[in-house]
């Protein structure tokens, strides 16, 4: 089949490749210059499977109210709040149900470690280096961050991970150049999870989907689809006049924007923007930096080795204005980077050294993706991954492919396509 994909992140970027392994003819459209410049541009990096969880759980709620004023809050909600992303919130407040949360929480995590086994797949046979380090800590500064972990370590359990809890002592074994003035209770040790980065292996992927005959058109927005003629496009490039592409099929890998790409079909996706912010810098001295990646569970920011680079990524932010950066959630990267290794990365006086990033993951209330056929004949879905798209990308362009051809997938897809709006 001649296959459209739109968008050229991490999830359209895997999809196209996996599409075009099956023998399809692949045009990617991308209305940035280049690909995974956007949501996977500067995330956080970490795969771990057991930590793919839904955002709307028991209890969520009144966190993000106990949280609304907190300086250095994970989660916030930012004025103007758009009446898209009020409809959402409303949403994701009823998702926050204890079955509700349960059922898609093992959603989740068939795709996240399924999503791991071909990720593992693609790097061996394809001999992609993309600054991968083993190994994943959550660390615990206190009695009270041990017992708000304590819940989720029967879910480690149930899903049969491998993790220790380990006191601080061990912890400075495994990451020695940890802040020895920063006093905390230990972490829990997820030897199996791991750390990389999702634009590089992005790139290295394009390159090898490219060989396969995988075309990539840059700075081309696709116009909302047409009920006629759905996988019939209409695409401007560099700003011009729209031109009609006609393609078998078109599988929507958009960011938040594809909600109104799909609305004139009749589908109703209520995605939102969460915005989640990185800081990275060049190390100034390996041995004062982390070895893999660490997660402080009080501020849910995590810290990460890519290679030569030290990121520290983290908040949950829906509101407010896209293009502007909240000062306090950068500063809490910074005060969690220096709490725990305060010589580790270049940061001049002026900051010149530093990227500073606001992403924004195209998320779903209830916190599952979709994939999968839409009812629509020819319009496909793999969409909606929000903070997790990295861990879940290459489990979810194999599933998409497998359907496209008539497959049944390796995963269970259950609760995973579009009947589930109409719950």
């Amino acid at each position: 089949m001649r296959i459209a994909v739109v968008g050229a992140g991490i999830i359209g970027v895997t999809t196209a490749y996996e599409l075009a392994a099956d023998g399809h003819e692949v045009t990617v459209f991308e209305r940035r210059g280049a690909a995974a410049e956007e949501t996977s541009f500067a995330n956080a990096g970490v795969v771990a499977p057991g930590y793919v969880t839904p955002w709307a759980a028991p209890g969520m709620p009144a966190k993000v109210a106990r949280l609304l004023f907190s300086r250095h809050a994970p989660v916030k909600l930012a004025l103007p709040l758009s009446a898209r992303e009020i409809a959402w919130i409303w949403k994701w407040w009823r998702a926050c149900k204890l079955d509700t949360y349960l059922a898609n929480r093992a959603r989740l995590q068939r795709l996240a470690f399924y999503s791991r086994a071909r990720l593992h797949q693609l790097t061996d046979e394809l001999g992609l280096d993309y600054d991968r380090s083993p190994g994943y800590m959550v660390l615990l500064r206190s009695e009270k961050d041990r017992k708000l972990v304590e819940p989720g370590l029967q879910v480690l359990r149930d899903a049969g991970v491998n993790f220790k809890e380990i006191d601080a002592q061990a912890v400075r074994g495994i990451e020695p150049a940890i802040n020895a003035d920063t006093q905390f209770l230990g972490a829990i040790h997820l030897p199996e999870d791991e750390v990389g980065n999702c634009r590089q292996f992005a790139l290295l992927l394009k390159s090898v989907a490219q060989g396969l005959g995988v075309r990539f058109e840059f700075n081309s927005t696709v116009a909302p689809l047409d009920a006629a003629r759905p996988a019939a496009l209409a695409v401007s490039t560099n700003g011009q006049g729209a031109q009609r592409r006609d393609f078998d099929a078109v599988v929507v890998c958009g960011g938040v924007d594809s909600a109104a790409m799909l609305r004139p079909l009749g589908l109703k996706v209520p995605l939102a923007a969460v915005h989640g912010y990185s800081i990275s810098a060049p190390i100034r001295e390996p041995l004062n930096a982390p070895r893999s990646a660490l997660m402080d569970e009080h501020y849910k920011v995590a810290i990460t080795r890519l290679g030569n680079r030290v990121r520290v990524a983290g908040s949950a932010e829906i509101g407010g204005d896209p293009a502007a950066r909240r000062p306090a959630a950068i500063q809490t990267l910074y005060k969690v980077l220096h709490d725990w290794f305060p010589g580790a990365a270049q940061i001049s006086n002026t900051g010149a050294s530093v990227q500073e990033w606001k992403g924004a993951r195209p998320m779903l209330p209830d916190g599952p993706p979709l994939l999968g056929a839409t009812g629509v004949p020819g319009v496909w879905l793999n969409l909606g991954h929000g903070s997790s798209g990295w861990a879940l990308s290459c489990g979810s362009a194999r599933a998409v492919a497998d359907l496209m051809a008539g497959r049944q997938p390796e995963v269970d897809i259950e609760g995973l396509g579009v009947e589930r709006l109409l719950r």
